[in-house]
């Protein structure tokens, strides 16, 4: 295990007459994200509101980006050329440094966050992603509403994003919280929550899953509503 790797979530806020620029990034820009030095994993991101987590939940004006990185390569990257331009092209820019406390599954084959893990006493984030299976998908978001509700009415959550690499099948959720308990708490006693998992089993809507914990090691700048 390396002990010197990080994982930076990066969202970007762009005026909607800039959505062509975002739309071709989008696609140059995932291979020069893995070609750059000292990056393990790395996923550009289409983001919503966070409201549905279904495909009318997708906000054009939001996207983002996560790597996995060396720690020694953090500033190189924030520095790079991709990473100053999405800057330049957007009003608003947040960027998280985060640590796992535990990983469960798998994105796109493997598990990017395998590394040295962290206590996470302070602040957590929480990020779920699915592939789910095209013969799911209607059933899938006609289970999401209840777990939505519960979700924006949870104690100590401080923002949540809908993300996903595709409008449809890749979806997944990027949550922020005040304690690793709050989070718990929505996952394990949550009803709305308990029922999603029970109706996962069944069901088996998605083709690969993987969920996620983080400690909040630093937070850089904040995006408008």
């Amino acid at each position: 295990m390396n002990n010197e790797l990080v994982t930076v979530i990066y969202f970007w806020k762009i005026k909607q007459r800039k959505v062509g620029f975002a739309l071709l990034r989008m696609a140059l820009d995932r291979g020069g994200l893995r070609r750059l030095h000292g990056v393990r994993f790395a996923k550009m991101l289409g983001a919503g509101k966070g409201e549905t987590f279904t495909p009318r939940d997708a906000d054009i004006t939001r996207w983002g980006a996560l790597i996995v990185i060396d720690q020694s390569q953090l500033a190189a990257l924030d520095n790079s050329k991709l990473i100053k331009r999405w800057r330049r092209n957007s009003t608003d820019e947040v960027r998280y440094l985060v640590d796992p406390i535990s990983s469960h599954g798998l994105w796109a084959k493997v598990n990017p966050f395998d590394y040295a893990k962290s206590a996470g006493d302070g602040e957590v984030v929480a990020i779920t992603r699915a592939r789910i299976k095209w013969t799911q998908n209607v059933r899938f978001w006609k289970a999401v509403p209840p777990v939505t509700s519960s979700l924006h009415s949870s104690p100590g959550l401080l923002q949540t994003i809908g993300i996903g690499e595709a409008p449809i099948g890749l979806q997944g959720t990027f949550s922020h919280w005040r304690s690793g308990s709050d989070l718990r708490n929505f996952a394990y006693k949550g009803a709305a929550h308990q029922e999603a998992i029970a109706a996962t089993e069944r069901h088996a809507w998605y083709a690969e899953e993987l969920f996620a914990r983080f400690a909040v090691r630093e937070i850089r700048g904040s995006l408008s509503k």
